[in-house]
């Protein structure tokens, strides 16, 4: 959507706070807010779709990306470096994501957590009983896993001429370090 894309862009460039509707609108090339305010209850609402839409859209990459896994190995390290593609890939999408949380428009709760974090146990856990992977928690180790690749925004913020690929093949071979049989 439009006006979807324009808040993503505007919050990525100006920020959360600052990223109005006016200036949504006008990012968008609408004549005025009210088309903005006829699709959305607020700015509130705005920002759940924002969120919502971004991370439809990691999820999807992933998926993509997982679906050739030959294994709870091979998906694990499929998982760590889609992801950091995406991040690569979509910078304004998960700078805007990154405005939202800091500016607390993003309220990421237990729920938040489990549905981020249950994709990776399911391998882990598949791993284990396959014999692939070492005996560990893997509530614990889904949830390292997770914020490795959580924290490269915080990272591309500071440094964004930080070679990903890098980055990718250093996560993936630390986890396969880590949970190896």
């Amino acid at each position: 959507m439009q006006i979807v894309e324009a808040a993503i862009t505007t919050i990525a460039d100006v920020g959360c706070h600052k990223a109005s509707f006016a200036k949504i609108a006008e990012r968008a090339g609408l004549s005025s807010t009210s088309r903005i305010s006829y699709h959305f209850a607020g700015r509130d609402d705005l920002i759940r779709e924002v969120v919502g839409e971004v991370l439809s859209m990691i999820g999807g990459f992933v998926g993509e990306r997982m679906a050739a896994a030959s294994g709870p190995a091979d998906a694990l390290g499929l998982y760590i470096r889609a992801t950091v593609a995406f991040i690569a890939g979509h910078r304004q999408e998960m700078k805007a994501l990154l405005e939202i949380f800091l500016a607390g428009g993003f309220r990421y709760d237990a729920e938040n957590e489990a549905q981020v974090v249950s994709p990776l146990e399911g391998i882990l856990q598949q791993g284990q009983q396959e014999g692939a992977f070492r005996p560990f928690d893997t509530r614990v180790m889904a949830t390292l896993i997770q914020r490795a690749v959580d924290g490269l925004p915080f990272m591309l913020a500071a440094d964004p001429d930080l070679d990903t690929g890098s980055f990718a093949d250093e996560v993936a071979a630390t986890f396969d370090r880590a949970t190896r049989a």
